[in-house]
């Protein structure tokens, strides 16, 4: 689980990856002790923006650095009450487990989180 998950490889050889799943508090604490640096997006079912967040987050997934990961706020409540999610999508960048960027107004394109992930990666 706290891995990226592999699938057919892109042009350049390397496996694409895709954002990881966090289907509860453990899955979470697995992936930040694996991880220095997660992009943590939280989504609900039925979400349209949500949803066209995916193909951003497979982008941000295969070019940036750190471990990309969605929680269904719905489903995992008490991550979602820790983070204090009050819309979605909200994306939270974390280094060493601590919130250092916040995306809470709607659709981010994959540079803005790419450019969050390289500026965090470097501090």
């Amino acid at each position: 689980m706290t891995e990226t998950t592999p699938s057919e490889p892109t042009d350049d050889g390397r496996p694409a990856e895709k954002p990881v799943q966090v289907h509860d508090g453990a899955d979470y604490d697995d992936l930040v002790a694996t991880h220095d640096l997660v992009l943590l997006e939280f989504v609900t079912s039925g979400c349209g923006i949500c949803a066209s967040m995916e193909p951003v987050l497979g982008a941000v997934a295969r070019s940036a650095p750190g471990a990309v990961a969605t929680v269904n706020a719905g489903l995992v409540p008490d991550l979602a009450a820790e983070f204090d999610v009050r819309s979605v999508p909200t994306l939270v960048v974390l280094r060493d487990g601590e919130e250092v960027a916040r995306f809470a107004d709607g659709f981010q394109p994959a540079e803005t989180l790419v450019d969050a992930l390289e500026t965090h990666a470097t501090r």
